[in-house]
């Protein structure tokens, strides 16, 4: 009886201890562009090569059971999937120091990975300098985040820290005006007129803000709503946030 073949696909566990399967085009395209992400693997359908023309010379077909099988039953993976090491590590002060003005997005107690996936997708829409969260208790890079960053997450650094009050004042020290986003502040972010070289600070859904987060920041701003629903997403509020940014930096005169 003739032996039965190995499956084309790659296992499912990683190769390494952190290494992780990231899936659908945005997230592929953006990571195979990073010089600084390390694939080890990637497969891909004959309808997704037609979207993906910068695949690296060992990407191997597959059929779309191949990949049902090697990804998370929840995967929404387009025909295509990686397999990566996450992102070596990114210090905060050369972003802090480099010329311009980008705004920096801090989270205080976001733990959701759709939500930091989603926030880094805004942040590179905005050009952000960086998503900076605690190294406690959000999770580690993986494909629900990266499939929500929809190529944020290879696009802008995700910069984690030990203590957020430290990290805020030296993001004070760089010159950057330093906003808490807090649904109790009087005054309306409009109204504030946010320079772009700026730090919104975003807090958890439900509890916001810790107190110390917001006595550290140099103001805090709302953002008005005037419907029935009275809060948002946190990602969703981040990106009003952001544009509210551009749009003032961008009317401001010369």
């Amino acid at each position: 009886m003739a032996r039965r073949k190995p499956p084309a696909t790659a296992p499912r566990r990683p190769a390494a201890a952190g290494d992780y399967w990231l899936w659908g085009v945005h997230p592929l395209r953006a990571a195979l562009a990073n010089p600084r992400r390390r694939v080890h693997r990637v497969l891909v359908t004959a309808a997704a090569r037609r979207r993906l023309p910068a695949l690296p010379p060992g990407a191997r077909d597959a059929a779309v059971r191949d990949l049902d099988e090697a990804l998370p039953a929840e995967a929404v993976h387009q025909g295509c999937a990686a397999l990566v090491a996450p992102l070596a590590p990114v210090p905060l002060k050369p972003l802090l120091d480099a010329p311009g003005a980008a705004p920096v997005v801090v989270l205080d107690g976001v733990t959701d990975p759709r939500n930091v996936g989603a926030i880094l997708r805004s942040a590179a829409a905005f050009g952000a300098a960086a998503v900076v969260v605690l190294r406690r208790g959000v999770p580690p890079e993986g494909g629900v985040l990266a499939k929500a960053a929809a190529g944020g997450l290879d696009a802008v650094p995700l910069v984690r820290v030990a203590n957020l009050a430290r990290t805020l004042g030296r993001i004070a020290e760089s010159g950057r005006w330093v906003v808490g986003l807090d649904d109790a502040a009087p005054r309306r972010l409009a109204e504030a007129r946010l320079p772009r070289r700026c730090a919104l600070v975003l807090g958890a859904e439900g509890s916001g803000l810790r107190r110390l987060t917001r006595e550290t920041c140099d103001e805090c701003v709302s953002l008005p709503l005037a419907g029935p629903i009275d809060s948002l997403n946190v990602s969703n509020a981040c990106a009003i946030a952001l544009y509210a940014v551009t749009q003032a930096a961008d009317a401001a005169p010369a």
